[in-house]
């Protein structure tokens, strides 16, 4: 089985705590493709995607993108082009989904999960609104699926109490980058800032990288299931 994660810093898996890594470790018979780049929106990715075509065909491939179209807004310095609206984000994302479907057997698309740990702060109801677009477009095919990652995040932060702390400093971003690359030092900086899933509000500890591995891992052996009752 192949499978590609296509997406933005989350998925390359820095700043923070690799989630790919620890979902290539669970899962050591599968090949896995990381296709993360910092700061991508999915201008950006459309613009990768037109450029350079999936390399390969995958089994599965799942498209986490669309939290820097809304965090970009909140940074001095804007590396990557965003929409301008959302009605310019849904053109852009189903032309991403169609090039990716080109090359993909079955595609999930998961939702931004949080700007900040605060559930009800403008960006995060920002991100709700990019969640029912990606929903919507998903509903359209019958070889797509939808994980909703805002709703697993949130349903976990809606238990505790977390800080509002936001990284919109990109200086400290790249500290972040060059001095936590130990998920201890990692989760000891992220308590320190008050934060449970994240390190920075949008990049995640170790407690933010073991759920996206459960979803990702949710889907991966609902499709070998269904794979398996087919043959």
């Amino acid at each position: 089985m192949k499978i590609a994660c296509i997406g933005d810093s989350l998925t390359e898996g820095r700043p923070g705590v690799s989630f790919f890594k620890l979902l290539t470790a669970k899962h050591p018979h599968i090949e896995f493709n990381n296709l993360g780049k910092p700061g991508e929106t999915v201008k950006s990715l459309h613009t990768r995607l037109e450029k350079s075509k999936l390399a390969t065909y995958y089994d599965l491939s799942f498209l986490w993108i669309g939290v820097n179209d809304v965090y970009a807004k909140l940074l001095k310095v804007q590396a990557q082009p965003v929409t301008k609206d959302h009605h310019e984000f849904k053109d852009y994302y189903v032309n991403c989904l169609e090039m990716i479907l080109a090359s993909s057997k079955h595609v999930v698309l998961v939702t931004p999960s949080l700007i900040g740990e605060t559930i009800k702060n403008n960006s995060n109801m920002e991100l709700k609104e990019l969640s029912s677009i990606i929903q919507s477009i998903s509903s359209k095919y019958t070889n797509v699926s939808f994980l909703n990652m805002q709703e697993v995040f949130e349903h976990h932060l809606e238990q505790v109490n977390s800080s509002d702390y936001i990284n919109t400093n990109v200086m400290r971003v790249m500290q972040d980058v060059l001095f936590y690359k130990n998920p201890l030092r990692i989760d000891r900086l992220s308590k320190k800032r008050g934060l449970h899933l994240t390190l920075d509000g949008i990049h995640l500890n170790s407690n933010g990288a073991e759920l996206v591995v459960e979803e990702y891992t949710a889907v991966i052996e609902q499709l070998q299931l269904q794979e398996a009752t087919v043959h």
